[in-house]
């Protein structure tokens, strides 16, 4: 069975150590057998590539995946990386929210 992360594909992180600390980006997979997460623009790396029918081939940059624990939520409304909490709503469904300031982060 996979593991469950307070982090999903799509949601808005903010990097928190290493060289791209402070930097915020969507994530673009989670990778749950690694512990790991690929987030837009951040931890990018140089690939170098033969050509092929598809590509020109050349230097190509792509993102890299970065550890899950070295990233937080960002709410939108703090303005802040803030740490998640589930809560089961009136009709049922569960939902992830922000602890500080208690807004529903999963639309």
């Amino acid at each position: 069975m996979d593991k469950q992360y307070h982090i999903k594909k799509n949601d808005l992180v903010i990097v928190t150590t290493g060289k791209d600390k402070g930097k915020t980006g969507k994530v673009l997979r989670v990778l749950t057998k690694k512990d790991r997460i690929v987030v837009e623009k951040v931890n990018m790396i140089k690939r170098h590539v033969k050509p092929s029918q598809k590509s020109k081939g050349g230097i190509m940059e792509r993102e890299s995946p970065i550890h899950v624990s070295n990233v937080m939520i960002y709410c939108e409304k703090c303005s802040k990386p803030v740490r998640v909490g589930k809560k089961v709503l009136e009709d049922g469904k569960k939902v992830r929210f922000c602890k500080r300031c208690e807004e529903v982060i999963d639309k």
